[in-house]
């Protein structure tokens, strides 16, 4: 592949232009791009939001990267700069006292 090839390949998306669906009151989820069943987002969580009942990874992981705040997925805390992996089947109730920027990938959907 050429590398004129290869940059005609790339898709990419701004934050700031991607559609905004609001899942609970002050959490927005930012769908960046979708490749077969891999999907990766942006979730803006403003402060003292947290999501209502209980966020189950199915039917795969989910890569969380916390770009921004502080991040608790009901046990603890997640500073800026974490990467948290979760495999299939699990869960947690996601929240933030001080407001938080997530970058989500979905490997399996």
């Amino acid at each position: 592949m050429t590398t004129e090839q290869q940059a005609d390949a790339y898709v990419w998306s701004a934050v700031q232009d991607a559609p905004v669906r609001e899942l609970f009151p002050g959490i927005r989820l930012r769908p960046l791009w979708s490749g077969g069943d891999a999907k990766a987002y942006v979730l803006e969580m403003d402060a003292n939001t947290h999501w209502q009942g209980i966020d189950v990874h199915d039917p795969g992981p989910e890569e969380v990267f916390v770009v921004s705040g502080v991040f608790n997925d009901g046990d603890r805390d997640y500073p800026a700069g974490t990467f948290i992996h979760a495999p299939a089947g699990s869960s947690h109730v996601p929240q933030t006292t001080t407001g938080c920027t997530l970058f989500l990938f979905y490997p399996e959907g």
